[in-house]
């Protein structure tokens, strides 16, 4: 552009020209490079252009001018050639060759530079081709940044263009959106016309098909409402929703009554017309009348209970489903109690009292099976709940209740009583119940309440047994015939059987001991361990006493011996027939102690205290308070311990019995070296040596002989009475053994005293002549033998 002149300056527009061209092949070399063949190629051509020949035209030109050149040199060789001989002839003069000389040089120039005037003048032209060319280039050039301008322009407008569209859709949308929500919102404010019409209409009842869905969105409304209180008249509206609430439930309260009703007296009408036709209802038909039929009655109620129970967790279906449950109770209660009484009250008239508890609960279990079957057919979710079916379950329980009470008050027999506990403990709470468990809920609580009074009666008629028949016993003289009834017994019993498995040794006890255990046998399953730890407690006690009692009486009847061995007897008797029992015969007893208020009294009548001194009237009530002494009694213990001290009694009295000489003759012997001892010197040394033991009048040998020879006789006849006596009243023969060895011991260490002081006071002829004084050695045997 910048190169662009007036057309009079060829050189600066053709120097222009020539590098615009010479940049345009510059940058298209270094755009478009040419491979080597192409290179090859532009050689090749090179090489065929520069040898090609010139143009026609230019052809004849050129001949003639190298025609006229020719004549001219020929002429001037001519000239040449002449005057080379003839040069003074031709040229005369300077100016004539000068003239001659420029005309030459001057048909030279022309002839040489002519072709390259005309190629000046090629290029020339094509140079301002090219400028206009160029020129048109830079006119489209501007044309065509204008026009990317405005494309530039047209693109920003088009896109603010599409992104206020953009924004528009997107507002659209929103404002779509937030019309949907507000409408969504506003249907449940618009439903109340539509509910409150339907629910009003005539034609509209519970079994209407469109009952349910319009209570459905009756809730709905309801819900919403309540989680949104911050709507305009929202209040408004809950309150318009509960109203029709209100009346929809009340429609449906209205139509459970109704149809209960129905059923309730097609049932009804169907066992009035079953008793005229037969004596008295099987319990198939029964059932079938009661239950089947109802079922059928009232199957139109279902699918309404089935909804209530569904939006149970809603105060108002709550209550609603509540009120159903009574209603469905109360009529069911109107139909089978008059059955239930009939049948408790034929079992009544017809059995035993244990055989009208079983009969009794056994019936009451199937009807109410049957009532939670047909309950949980109308009630599924709620059946699981034991309080839904208490309105009817209750009054049926409460019957038997009723009837069994006033038997169990009267009965005083203990075996009926403890056969009662187990029918009720272990066929009705332990078995049926526990495989019925969800049907039979309902009954648990009266059949434990039948079961306390069981246990109450049962306890206060063992209290009454022990009292009467083991405290105050008053024993015959056959209860006290001892030995006889043990030899009576021994003889009655086969030689092959032992004593442990004679079955009838219980028949040769004192009476209350077997009455105790009997008693406590009885109790120890059917009672709570509490309270019979309380009985078996005072039931040892009183049987313990009541046989030292006996034992007394036996002494003055028989003999000692007869009393003590009747004492170990039966006490060990009865410490080993209550080990099974695994309980504490520990009781605590609590007493008011009323003593120290002797001394409060005497002050008060002395005036030196007054009752009505309020400013210490804690003190006052604290020091006139009695106080509480506790004492805790263990007859296990007690037990133990009598054992122990009569048999330790009985050891001392037969130890005596035998060894009575011995012991006296120690006894006198230690008896004169403590008075020896006591003395003075002198007169120790004097009676010693003066005296010996042996010449003392109860130590000579023959006196010696004399109490050995006792001794030894009341070991070879008393002793083996005293064996047989135990025998008899001790048929254990480990409970022997252990109750002689300490006499045993007794017997032996008297003998080994008086060997001890027989050996140091008297000469070996003398023990063994006179005295004959029998070995440690054989008389072990010897008592050995007695076992």
């Amino acid at each position: 552009m910048a190169t662009r002149s007036s057309p009079s300056t060829g050189l600066p527009k053709s120097g222009g020209a020539i590098s615009k061209g010479y940049n345009f092949v510059s940058h298209w070399e270094q755009n478009a490079p040419l491979s080597e063949q192409q290179q090859a190629a532009i050689l090749t051509l090179s090489h065929a252009v520069a040898e090609r020949p010139c143009p026609h035209k230019l052809a004849q030109d050129h001949i003639s001018r190298q025609n006229s050149g020719l004549s001219v040199s020929t002429k001037g060789n001519a000239l040449g050639l002449e005057g080379s001989g003839t040069i003074e002839a031709v040229l005369v003069n300077t100016n004539q060759f000068y003239k001659w000389f420029t005309d030459l040089e001057t048909a030279m120039k022309s002839e040489t530079e002519e072709k390259y005037r005309q190629y000046v003048k090629t290029l020339t032209d094509r140079i301002q081709t090219c400028d206009g060319i160029l020129h048109q280039v830079d006119d489209t050039l501007d044309l065509f940044n204008e026009l990317q301008l405005q494309h530039q322009a047209v693109a920003t407008k088009t896109k603010t263009l599409h992104d206020a569209c953009d924004r528009l859709v997107i507002e659209k949308q929103r404002l779509i959106e937030f019309a949907e929500a507000l409408r969504s919102k506003l249907n449940y404010f618009d439903e109340l016309e539509n509910i409150s019409t339907n629910f009003y209409s005539p034609n509209m009842n519970v079994v209407n098909e469109n009952f349910l869905p319009l209570l459905k969105r009756l809730d709905d409304c309801i819900s919403y409402v309540e989680s949104n209180p911050q709507y305009a008249e929202s209040i408004v509206y809950l309150v318009k929703f509960q109203q029709l609430q209100s009346r929809a439930l009340g429609m449906i309260r209205s139509h459970v009554l109704s149809v209960l009703k129905s059923a309730s007296s097609q049932v009804q009408a169907a066992i009035r017309s079953s008793a005229r036709s037969k004596a008295s209802l099987s319990e198939g038909v029964e059932a079938s009348v009661i239950y089947v039929r109802f079922k059928a009655a009232a199957s139109e109620l279902k699918p309404v209970l089935e909804e209530i129970e569904s939006r149970s967790s809603r105060k108002e279906y709550m209550q609603i489903l509540s009120e159903c449950h009574k209603l469905y109770c109360e009529q069911r209660l109107s139909l089978v109690k008059g059955i239930v009484h009939q049948r408790i009250s034929e079992f009544t008239k017809k059995e035993s009292l244990s055989s009208l508890t079983r009969s009794g609960c056994a019936y009451l279990m199937q009807v109410c099976q049957l009532e939670h079957q047909l309950f949980d057919h109308f009630f599924p979710s709620s059946s699981e709940d034991v309080s839904s079916l208490a309105p009817l379950i209750d009054p049926l329980s409460t019957y038997l209740y009723d009837t069994l009470r006033p038997k169990l008050i009267h009965e005083t027999n203990i075996d009926f009583l403890c056969e009662l506990v187990d029918i009720l403990k272990v066929e009705v709470l332990g078995e049926q119940l526990s495989r019925r468990s969800e049907s039979l809920a309902g009954l648990r609580p009266t059949l434990q309440r039948i079961l306390a009074d069981v246990h109450e009666r049962l306890t206060f008629r063992a209290r009454t047994h022990i009292r009467d028949e083991i405290a105050n016993y008053l024993p015959l003289d056959e209860d006290l015939d001892y030995p006889a009834k043990l030899e009576q017994s021994i003889e009655q019993t086969p030689e092959t059987t032992s004593a442990d498995q004679n079955p009838d040794a219980s028949k040769s006890w004192y009476p209350p001991l077997e009455k105790t255990l009997s008693c406590l046998s009885k109790l120890y399953r059917c009672l709570e361990p509490t309270v019979f730890t309380g009985l078996a407690q005072e039931a040892v006690e009183v049987c313990s006493v009541s046989i030292q009692k006996a034992s007394k009486l036996i002494v003055k009847r028989s003999s000692p011996m007869d009393g003590q061995l009747f004492l170990i007897k039966h006490l060990l008797i009865l410490r080993e027939q209550i080990a099974p029992f695994n309980i504490e015969f520990l009781v605590t007893h609590k007493e008011l102690d009323f003593s120290h208020l002797l001394e409060h009294l005497r002050r008060i009548l002395r005036g030196q205290a007054s009752l009505f001194d309020w400013s210490r009237s804690t003190s006052l009530a604290r020091t006139l308070s009695p106080r509480i002494l506790e004492s805790q009694i263990d007859a296990k213990k007690e037990l133990e311990k009598s054992l122990k001290a009569t048999c330790e009694e009985f050891i001392m009295s037969v130890t005596k019995l035998v060894v009575d000489p011995m012991l006296s003759f120690v006894t006198k012997v230690t008896a004169v070296k403590v008075a020896l001892s006591t003395g003075s010197q002198n007169q120790k040394l004097e009676s010693v040596m003066a005296k010996p033991l042996k010449d003392q009048a109860f130590a000579s040998p023959d006196k010696v002989a004399e109490l050995v020879e006792k001794v030894r006789t009341a070991i070879q006849q008393e002793l083996p009475i005293v064996m047989a006596k135990m025998k008899l009243y001790l048929q254990n023969p480990s409970t022997r053994t252990i109750l002689f060895k300490p006499i045993k011991t007794n017997i032996v260490e008297a003998h080994v005293q008086v060997q001890k002081m027989l050996k140091a006071e008297y000469s070996p002829e003398e023990i063994q002549n006179i005295i004959n004084m029998p070995s440690i050695q054989d008389l072990q045997a010897q008592l050995d033998n007695l076992l």
